[in-house]
C-alpha cells in the first residue's frame, strides 16, 4: 500500500492541562531493519497518558489523578521527575494501546506484512533477565497517530473476529492485569478482591482471575454492578463498603488494588495469613497509611508491578484466540477529539475502555 510522508497525530507538548495536546501534521516515521510500521486502526485511552501529561509521577504530587487536574505550581519540578523514569521526552506522541495493521517492515520480517496485530508497549530493552524497559507512548512515540513504528519483536499478530476497537482495549489494561496476577501467583480456588473493578484494568483483572478459576469479589459503583457481574465477578460490593464488616478479617487470599487512597489500610486487614496485595497504580491517591503490624504479623507480601513478565502478552493472545476474554468498549472518539475522550475518562462514569479512532 502507498504510505504517505505526513500523518495526523496528537503531540503532547509538555506537562500541563489539555492545552498541551496538539492535533497536528507530523512526519510518518521511517523504519530501521529490525522495525515495523503499523497503520493505527484504534488506540485505547489509559490513566498513564493523563498522568504523564500532568506530571503525576513526580514525587511532588500527592493527590489523585482527578484532583491533580489543573494544578500548575509544581510543573518546574515535574519536568525532571514527572514521567515514568524521570523527565518525559516532550514533545511526545502518547498512546500505549495500539491495534494496527503492519504496512512496512525490514527485510527479515516480511511475514508480518498485512497482519492485524497488537503491540506490546512494555519493551524489555535488555531482555527479561532484568527489569529495564522502554514504554511506547511514554519513552518513545506511541499510537495517538495514524502510523507508529515499533521493534518487530513487539508485534503480536492476532487472529479473531473482534472489531479493531475491541482489540485496542486489550494491551495496557489486560497486560497490566495479567502481569499482576502472574507476579502475585494467583491460584485456582483462591479468593481475590479487585478494587476499581469497573475500570479498564479492574474489569480485565476480573476476567483474567476467572480464567485462573479464582473466586472474585469486586468493588465498583452501584450503577456499574451489572457490567462487572457480567464480566465474571462472583460478588460485587459498593466501592465504599466496610470490607471488614462485609467480608471479615482474613477472608481474602489476594487483593488487586490500583486504587489506593484512604481505603488501603483495610485491604491488608482482610488478607489471610500469607496473603498478597498487588498494585500497579494509585488513582485515588499515592499516599497511604496502614498498620505495619498487619503486614508483618500475617506474613503479607506487597507486590509492586510495572515491567511485564515474558509470558504475559503471549498469554493474552491465547486468551483472545480461544474466546476466553470479553472486551468492553465504553465509547469511541475520533483522534482529533482526544480532549473530550480524556475528560470523559477522568469522570470515571464509564465501564471498560475508551478508544480513539485515527
Amino acid at each position: 500500500m502507498s504510505i504517505p510522508t505526513t500523518m495526523k497525530a496528537v503531540v503532547t507538548l509538555g506537562h500541563g492541562d489539555y492545552t498541551q495536546l496538539s492535533y497536528q501534521d507530523h512526519p510518518v516515521p521511517g523504519i530501521g531493519p529490525h522495525e515495523v510500521l503499523l497503520k493505527v486502526l484504534a488506540a485505547g485511552v489509559n490513566n498513564t497518558e493523563i498522568n504523564t501529561r500532568l506530571g503525576w509521577y513526580s514525587a511532588s504530587i500527592a493527590k489523585a489523578t482527578a484532583d491533580t487536574g489543573n494544578q500548575q505550581s509544581h510543573l518546574a519540578e515535574q519536568q525532571q521527575d514527572g514521567g515514568w523514569d524521570g523527565a518525559t521526552p516532550f514533545p511526545l506522541i502518547q498512546g500505549t494501546d495500539c491495534c494496527g495493521q503492519v504496512v512496512a517492515t525490514g527485510p527479515t520480517h516480511k511475514h508480518l506484512l498485512g497482519k492485524r496485530a497488537l503491540v506490546r508497549a512494555c519493551m524489555r530493552t535488555n531482555g527479561f533477565d532484568n527489569l529495564a524497559c522502554s514504554w511506547m507512548g511514554s519513552n518513545t512515540n506511541g499510537a495517538f497517530a495514524e502510523y507508529v513504528k515499533v521493534p518487530a519483536t513487539e508485534v503480536f499478530p492476532v487472529e479473531c473476529n473482534w472489531q479493531d476497537t475491541e482489540l485496542a482495549s486489550i494491551p495496557c489494561a489486560y497486560a497490566t492485569s495479567e502481569n499482576m496476577l502472574h507476579q502475585a501467583k494467583l491460584q485456582a480456588g483462591e479468593t481475590v478482591l479487585v478494587a476499581g473493578a469497573s475500570g479498564g484494568v479492574g474489569l480485565a483483572a476480573v476476567q483474567l482471575a476467572k480464567c485462573r478459576n479464582a473466586r472474585v469479589i469486586a468493588l465498583a459503583g452501584k450503577d456499574k454492578h451489572p457490567q462487572v457481574l457480567s464480566a465474571g465477578a462472583d460478588i460485587v460490593l459498593e466501592r465504599d463498603t466496610d470490607l471488614i464488616a462485609a467480608l471479615g478479617e482474613q477472608s481474602v487470599d489476594l487483593v488487586v488494588d490500583n486504587v489506593a487512597g484512604q481505603g488501603f489500610a483495610n485491604m491488608l486487614k482482610i488478607l489471610r495469613q500469607g496473603g498478597r496485595l498487588v498494585s500497579s497504580g494509585a488513582i485515588a491517591g499515592p499516599m497511604v497509611q496502614f498498620d505495619l503490624r498487619d503486614l508483618y504479623l500475617k506474613d503479607i507480601r506487597i507486590v509492586g508491578t510495572t515491567a511485564w513478565a515474558e509470558p504475559v502478552f503471549s498469554n493474552l493472545i491465547k486468551y483472545i484466540e480461544a474466546g476466553e476474554l470479553r472486551p468492553h468498549v465504553a465509547a469511541t472518539y475520533a483522534l482529533k477529539d482526544i480532549v473530550q475522550a480524556q475528560q470523559a475518562f477522568v469522570r470515571k462514569q464509564h465501564v471498560g475502555k475508551i478508544v480513539l479512532l485515527p
